[in-house]
């Protein structure tokens, strides 16, 4: 039977939550700031993801992951987000 969910996929999903959860309790936010802030960090990672991977950066990788690409999509969403909602 095959996993719905790759290895890589979960990992990302699991660093771009982390990073909602940080940046919700630095802005001392609600639960459905929350939300819109997982749903953002899960979309920038993403980019950042497909933006390293498309560029062939290999700045810092974990696997398959484009760490700092990721990471770079993932903050700028979050600020993006927080600008627009606020």
């Amino acid at each position: 039977m095959q996993s719905l969910l790759s290895p890589p996929l979960v990992l990302s999903l699991v660093i771009a939550s982390a990073y909602a959860a940080v940046f919700n309790l630095w802005q001392r936010g609600s639960a459905k700031d929350l939300l819109f802030y997982l749903l953002a960090c899960w979309l920038g990672f993403g980019i950042g993801e497909l933006a390293g991977d498309i560029l062939s950066l290999d700045i810092l990788m974990i696997g398959q992951i484009h760490v700092v690409e990721g990471t770079i999509g993932a903050w700028l969403l979050l600020v993006l987000v927080k600008w627009l909602r606020a």
